[in-house]
């Protein structure tokens, strides 16, 4: 039952491709993400609004920091058209995540000024600097794997979340975004990216990858946590 609940909804269904074999690595981290209150808490009413609000600001520090990623990233792709796939991606994450906040932090009490005051968290922190670090040390597919699960864990969660709804009119668009058929599409496209980019990678170079995407998924789920626990800098 667990397996059956934890498959990927979203991405090839061959189970030789790189992206199932990933997924597999990470499927207890996402029953863990799925299960935690945060996320639970979206659509049975008892996340709080000041936890929301808190990651939601943390979101537009990470999304700027995600952006030079991608970018990083594409710059490394080794066709032009991976190049300027990321590269689009990059300027939708301003086009359209960063709209989703300009709708969010209103309804929030929030202002972007008051966001740009407010200091980054520890855990945003260590992800985005993990991320920029991988993206400009590593190689093309430790870079994907590194991105990939910002991409592919909240596609997966948002569809989840769309078949409970939410009484919050915040978290329903938070939810709408994310199980959208746009975002869907644009997680479709990297995954065939990752599926391409598996083949022509040695087992060690494939184990390298495979473990920045291990590393960053966990990431996923202390953002949430973090959000959760109000968390700040203890000195």
């Amino acid at each position: 039952m667990t397996q059956r609940n934890s498959a990927p909804r979203i991405g090839p269904a061959d189970p030789g491709s790189w992206s199932t074999r990933l997924w597999t690595e990470i499927e207890p981290t996402f029953e863990s993400i799925t299960a935690h209150p945060f996320v639970t808490g979206l659509t049975d009413g008892s996340l709080p609004a000041d936890a929301f609000a808190q990651y939601v600001a943390q979101d537009v520090h990470y999304l700027r920091a995600y952006a030079r990623a991608l970018s990083v990233v594409g710059a490394k792709a080794p066709t032009l058209t991976e190049t300027a796939m990321f590269a689009r991606h990059a300027a939708e994450v301003f086009d359209v995540e960063l709209a989703l906040h300009g709708e969010l932090l209103p309804a929030l009490g929030l202002s972007i000024e008051a966001v740009d005051a407010a200091p980054v968290t520890p855990t945003t922190q260590a992800y985005t600097s993990y991320l920029l670090a991988t993206a400009y040390g590593g190689t093309f597919a430790e870079g994907l794997a590194a991105v990939l699960p910002c991409y592919w864990i909240y596609a997966e969660v948002g569809v989840r979340l769309l078949d409970k709804g939410s009484t919050d009119a915040r978290y329903q668009l938070w939810i709408d975004s994310y199980a959208g058929e746009d975002f869907v599409a644009t997680v479709t496209e990297v995954l065939g990216v990752t599926d391409r980019t598996g083949q022509e990678l040695t087992p060690a170079d494939e184990a390298v990858a495979r473990a920045h995407f291990v590393t960053t998924s966990r990431y996923e789920w202390m953002f949430f946590d973090a959000a959760h626990r109000r968390e700040a800098w203890p000195v």
